[in-house]
């Protein structure tokens, strides 16, 4: 990312400034602390703020977007309607960050001028153990979440993802899935309510934005809609004890059979277990290169070690598991896990909002229908040998997901799917040359899947963002324009989605490179 360098762009973001600062002083009159909320680019923390929670950095060095002249960090939702009105004003267009892991950086990135409503002040968790429910402001990151669940309750979950840096807001109006997906089905079929402010600054809960508009925001990606502040979640029961184990394999060791043999078992199994498969290259083997091809079946099962035994025995003897390679623990503990923290750490890490894996990637997903036969497999090994640092992560479907309906929420991919696939290319010098090469790589990948991947459309997943998929024409968004990658994260809910749009924001103006349009375009307001 860099900043805008000619006189007339500073001289553009001055007047910026000036003028929202104007018109901030005007929607607050007394109440002053709206000042001590907004960062200039001048301002010696706007840098640290800005960069604080991107963890893709390869953005960092981008000059496809410009930098925005404010970042406002609200402490109440009067400061987000002012900053809504005064950006409507002054012709500005608004990105909503709660945790800043968008693979695509929309969440701070933007071709227009615009600031960033960044809800990192808001991060209230109230817990009601006794109704089973939490509330959640958006700016919450999941491992806040998870230990204030904790704190109330050692039987109490909630099934989301697995970075406890991920920020509510995003995750949960993008679908959010995580180890107890295959139990519990997604993050968003578990809200029961939220607040969102609207175009028009109004505050909305379920009853007054009406079914349509909730559905849209569980699952259909929540800044096309309007600016989500807190939601109502219901908390899951888990037992006391849980089980994790990570088995890893390499080609010698009988890997590929093992992906293959899995592929016909995991969303088979009893909904408690979740075995998840993580294939990165790794140093070693027979190869010419000094590289082989290791697979880690990572698992979770809400239960004791010699119950999971018996029904890995039964169910995937060829794996081999043993009761010394797992770890009986409490489900808190197992978040700790997962997100790669090593055992005996304090519960206290899940609230360092300190992203874990910054780094410079190009991310894209798929959905398997059918299992990959050996010879495909075999294919995705020896291209992941060209590469340097790569993941293929796996995560199984069935048990809840396939009682689901497609229509419950936007996300539609439910029964008949097998798993999710996410591929990740990582790389350490940050140059476009070094990003081009890279990309490049993993567009291959994904064109070799295409005969081994779901089809009519080929599906995607919208919080693993990826903008090859198409975005919106500069200009005004279509319906048309927007098809192109609206149908491979949504299928049959994408119509949906754009009729709840033109009702709630029929002049677009929430909107982004993949944000949903208006199903018929009415022309750009001016909110002068």
């Amino acid at each position: 990312m860099s900043l805008p360098s000619s006189s007339s762009s500073s001289s553009s973001s001055d007047s910026i400034h000036y003028h929202f600062m104007q018109c901030m002083s005007n929607q607050f009159k007394d109440y002053t602390k709206s000042f001590e909320i907004i960062f200039t680019s001048d301002s010696p923390l706007f840098s640290s703020i800005l960069h604080s929670t991107i963890q893709n950095m390869r953005w960092l060095n981008s000059s496809s977007s410009s930098t925005p002249p404010l970042i406002i960090t609200p402490f109440h939702e009067s400061e987000i309607q002012a900053a809504l009105v005064c950006s409507k004003k002054l012709d500005l267009q608004i990105r909503v960050r709660s945790g800043g892991h968008d693979y695509e950086g929309l969440s701070y990135l933007c071709n227009t001028p615009f600031i960033i409503i960044d809800l990192v002040n808001l991060r209230s968790v109230e817990i009601n153990v006794e109704e089973e429910t939490a509330w959640v402001q958006s700016g919450t990151t999941l491992g806040e979440l998870y230990y204030a669940i904790a704190e109330k309750s050692s039987i109490h979950a909630f099934p989301a993802g697995l970075c406890p840096t991920l920020g509510v807001g995003g995750h949960l109006s993008g679908g959010g899935f995580g180890t107890l997906l295959r139990k519990y089905g997604l993050a968003a079929d578990n809200v029961l309510d939220a607040y969102l402010m609207d175009v028009d600054g109004q505050i909305l809960d379920r009853e007054a934005m009406g079914e349509d508009l909730f559905w849209a925001i569980r699952g259909g990606g929540g800044a096309s809609f309007g600016i989500i502040l807190s939601w109502k979640i219901r908390l899951v029961r888990v037992p006391s004890a849980v089980t994790v184990f990570t088995i890893s394999k390499t080609l010698e060791q009988g890997a590929t059979k093992l992906v293959h043999m899995w592929q016909y078992v995991a969303h088979k199994l009893p909904q408690d277990l979740f075995i998840r498969v993580i294939i990165q290259n790794v140093q070693g083997g027979s190869t010419g290169n000094n590289k082989t091809i290791q697979a880690s079946f990572n698992s979770l099962f809400l239960g004791e070690i010699d119950k999971l035994i018996q029904l890995m025995n039964e169910s995937f003897p060829q794996l081999g598991l043993l009761a010394e390679n797992c770890i009986q623990m409490s489900w808190i503990e197992s978040t700790l896990y997962f997100a790669g923290f090593q055992q005996g750490q304090p519960l206290q890490v899940l609230l360092d909002k300190t992203q874990l894996y910054k780094s410079n990637f190009k991310a894209k997903s798929d959905f398997v229908m059918e299992p990959i036969p050996e010879h495909g497999l075999q294919g995705i090994w020896k291209m992941f040998l060209q590469e340097e640092t790569v993941f293929v992560i796996m995560d199984p479907f069935g048990g809840k997901m396939d009682i689901i309906p497609e229509s419950a929420v936007p996300f539609p991919h439910r029964k008949d799917n097998l798993y999710n696939i996410q591929y990740i290319v990582k790389w350490e010098v940050n140059n476009i040359k070094a990003s081009n090469k890279h990309i490049h790589w993993i567009r291959m990948l994904y064109e070799y899947m295409r005969p081994y991947v779901s089809k009519h459309p080929r599906a995607a997943y919208l919080n693993y963002r990826d903008l090859d998929l198409g975005t919106n024409s500069l200009g005004y968004k279509s319906y048309v324009d927007a098809n192109e990658w609206g149908k491979k994260y949504f299928k049959g809910n994408f119509k949906r989605l754009t009729r709840v749009k033109s009702r709630t924001d029929s002049h677009n103006f929430f909107t982004s490179e993949q944000s949903i349009p208006p199903l018929l375009p009415t022309g750009k307001r001016k909110y002068k």
